[in-house]
């Protein structure tokens, strides 16, 4: 074994990024190389296990496995939004397939997110390398493996677009790598790039930044919800013509079950055409085919899927049902308004404490924006073409979908916002009045130590007499002390009651003497026999 040698004097301290996974960064980046590698694998090797188990369970396999092979590779590929094409469709051309299934598209994000951030994050004494070189090697390894993924689907059908794969699939590993690599740093703020101007550099660190940010987030969370509740509702209401569409598509369970998880793959799609229609500019069914709870215009081309099923007809006017999804939207503003005025001016809050109008006014605008611009992105990313022609457009319109979240969050949020603001730090004249001041504590009771004599309570018959208590001022010179050294008597004990004298001397003649005993003697002799007391 080595030991490690001190760094010499006078030489360039070894940075923290050099000193992990065998002491070099060479060994840094050819193990983050391999992590991308596996990440990669393992999304790409769990799609094919799926796929080839679906046809396996096939009664009529109508090729071999590498077909199906080919298949997973592409579904692989579709999961990081590469449009794929069928070739021969019924319109003679190759046909794109562009709507990507969002939750097949969380397997790989949440792959690669969490490869950067256990690269960033070794779990021992090891030095943490720089965040940058583990994005640049993570997408590097996991980029070699989708580029073999790529030729490989290249000669099956339907094949992945090159073009598009060369775009997409680098663009989604590296912000799910940056992703990764900031929650394991802390998911810091900033610093932000110096060229960047000073407003935009400090933005982050400030509390009304954080605040429009939560709000947007519960917003967005709220359209969501409300979008799947949506379509809950939509597809109990069609329950027959959805039961229909899943037995007519295939005549075994092995086809009704595929059928079945690629519904379930694109539940996370119909969330966010359900919040599209809740917000009121609805989804396009088709070219010129617009869905949206006033009425359906156009004539939708409905493909034959369960999902699909639950569409309104188009025949129907809007009713109260449809009218009543106007709701979602509603309830999003509420809570931008909400979560604003929580930090703004919390319960009770006095009027120095609470922000400004301004303030509360522009937060809440800014969560309004942001919880637009996630929208649009997820509209965006929940549609796409299925075809040419009639199929050429499917999903929301992300920018309409953008401007409507815009136009009900900032109407509502802003205003509600500020109403709950001036609520909270109003003038409360019917404020109850302070408490009283407690009654202050009686005098102490004197205390032994402090020098009380318990014949201080003595009743006033009890006093001494004034000719043992001189006035002040009295100069009579004090009584000297006896030959025998003793203290002369206490003024008080000599002016107790002659009772108390008569109860302890057992006699009248005085304290000490002795009982008077009758005889020849006299008063005070003692008879015969009797020895002088000692």
């Amino acid at each position: 074994m080595t030991s490690e040698q001190p760094p010499a004097p006078g030489s360039a301290p070894v940075p923290p990024s050099s000193a992990v996974y065998g002491g070099n960064a060479a060994a840094a980046t050819a193990v983050c190389l391999v992590r991308g590698v596996i990440a990669a694998g393992l999304g790409l090797g769990a799609l094919a296990v799926l796929v080839i188990a679906a046809w396996i369970s096939s009664p009529y396999p109508d090729s071999g496995p590498g077909a199906a092979l080919r298949v997973a590779a592409a579904l692989w590929l579709l999961a990081h939004g590469v449009e794929l094409v069928r070739p021969g469709a019924l319109s003679g051309g190759p046909a794109p397939v562009g709507v990507v299934p969002l939750l097949l598209t969380a397997l790989p994000v949440w792959l690669v997110y969490r490869t950067a951030r256990d690269a960033l994050d070794p779990g021992d004494s090891r030095a943490r390398p720089a965040a940058a070189g583990v994005v640049c090697a993570v997408t590097l390894g996991y980029l070699v493996v989708a580029a073999g993924a790529a030729a490989y689907a290249a000669q099956g059908a339907p094949a992945a677009d090159p073009v598009s794969a060369a775009v997409r699939v680098p663009l989604v590993v590296v912000l799910a790598a940056a992703g990764g690599a900031w929650s394991a740093s802390g998911r810091p703020l900033g610093p932000l790039p110096a060229w960047l101007p000073g407003r935009v550099r400090r933005a982050p660190a400030r509390s009304r930044t954080l605040t429009a940010v939560r709000a947007a987030t519960g917003a967005l969370a709220v359209l969501l919800a409300g979008g799947a509740v949506v379509v809950a509702v939509a597809l109990g209401w069609h329950a027959g013509a959805v039961r229909e569409s899943l037995l007519g598509l295939a005549g075994d369970w092995s086809g009704r079950a595929a059928v079945l998880a690629l519904a379930v793959a694109l539940l996370p799609n119909a969330a966010v055409w359900g919040a599209a229609y809740g917000l009121g500019p609805g989804f396009a069914l088709g070219t010129g085919a617009v869905v949206t709870p006033l009425a359906v215009r156009g004539a939708p081309a409905v493909p034959d899927f369960p999902l699909l099923a639950a569409v309104p007809d188009a025949a129907a006017p809007g009713g109260w049902l449809t009218w009543s999804a106007v709701a979602v939207p509603v309830v999003a503003g509420l809570v931008v308004a909400w979560r604003t005025a929580g930090d703004a001016a919390p319960p009770l809050a006095r009027r120095d404490e609470a922000w400004s109008v301004r303030e509360t006014a522009l937060a809440a605008l800014s969560a309004a924006a942001l919880c637009a611009g996630a929208t649009a992105a997820l509209s965006a990313a929940a549609g796409g073409p299925l075809g040419v022609g009639r199929l050429a457009e499917f999903g929301p319109v992300w920018w309409h979908t953008g401007a409507a979240a815009l136009a009900w969050t900032a109407a509502l949020g802003v205003p509600g916002a500020l109403a709950l603001r001036a609520w909270r730090v109003r003038d409360r004249a019917g404020a109850a009045p302070p408490p009283p001041e407690p009654p202050a504590a009686p005098p102490a009771a004197p205390h032994e130590d402090q020098g009380f004599d318990p014949y201080d309570a003595l009743p006033a018959a009890w006093e001494e007499p004034a000719a043992l208590n001189p006035p002040d001022g009295d100069s009579s010179p004090t009584p000297p002390l006896p030959e025998s050294g003793a203290p002369p008597p206490n003024p008080r004990v000599s002016a107790r009651p002659a009772f108390e004298d008569e109860r302890r001397s057992g006699a009248t003649g005085g304290l000490g003497a002795e009982p008077p005993v009758s005889g020849r003697g006299g008063i005070g002799e003692r008879p015969a026999g009797h020895p002088p007391r000692a």
